[in-house]
């Protein structure tokens, strides 16, 4: 019986650890939201910030979820899955399109679109955690870091977005302490989900977030940033400083 009473704990201490990490980039998101009520940024910079937050993305997928997930399940799988992450992010965007156009225009629409958008996106941040979890929590400490990277420029776009729609300054940052919500419950749910599956079934699913995740946010990122100002060469040097600011942090943290 003590045995069990201390792998329960054992188990809430690293369920605690993991609400920890989700926490990361909403904080993150929020962070950046602040920043832009008290700085007034120029489209440009807006439009630099979001491409870094980009290739902060990509290094994510690339340098941690994909080197991890090759050798676990055959590669056929793990492409038809990153296919399939990919797809179910399309529908969704299908969904989101249709009530958008089922609604009135106005600024208020536009506000609650750009909080869908990005609710979209912390979703996916909190699937990627927690399925990388299920894994190992260094991979989901990785995660958790590279999407704060990603999500204080975010945060930073989202609230001038709303503030330049005429949404109060006390309903911006309700809504942007709100995120904290959808980041925590995917992350919960993904980990409870695949906690004690087999490798090839933890790493198929975390391909497949992946998938859904790195759509959404490359998307939503960069349509956001063609439409805050025109691309420059700026505009690529930043997407490639972020891919280079993820892998040195990754590298840096071993």
């Amino acid at each position: 019986m003590p045995t069990q009473r201390g792998g329960d704990s054992d188990m809430s201490n690293e369920f605690l650890q993991i609400l920890g990490l989700a926490l990361l980039p909403a904080l993150g998101n929020f962070a950046g939201g602040l920043l832009a009520e008290g700085l007034r940024p120029s489209g440009a910079f807006l439009n630099r910030a979001l491409h870094a937050a980009t290739g902060v993305i990509l290094a994510i997928i690339s340098v941690e979820v994909m080197p991890e997930a090759l050798g676990t399940a055959p590669a056929w799988l793990l492409a038809l899955a990153f296919f399939g992450g990919g797809c179910a992010y399309l529908l969704l965007e299908t969904a989101v399109d249709r009530w958008q156009q089922s609604k009135q225009t106005g600024a208020g629409t536009g506000a609650w679109m750009v909080y869908a958008a990005v609710t979209t996106d912390l979703l996916g941040d909190g699937l990627l955690i927690g399925a990388g979890a299920a894994v190992s929590t260094h991979l989901a400490l990785f995660l958790a870091l590279g999407q704060v990277l990603a999500d204080v420029p975010e945060g930073f776009a989202v609230i001038a977005n709303f503030r330049a729609k005429g949404v109060s300054r006390a309903r911006r940052l309700l809504l942007a302490a709100s995120f904290v919500v959808p980041v925590m419950a995917t992350a919960a749910l993904a980990y409870v989900a695949l906690r004690g599956q087999q490798d090839a079934v933890q790493m198929t699913a975390l391909v497949f977030v992946a998938g859904l995740f790195i759509l959404a946010a490359v998307e939503d990122m960069l349509s956001e940033a063609h439409e805050t100002a025109e691309d420059s060469r700026w505009s690529a040097l930043s997407l490639i400083a972020g891919f280079a600011l993820f892998l040195a942090v990754s590298n840096g943290l071993g």
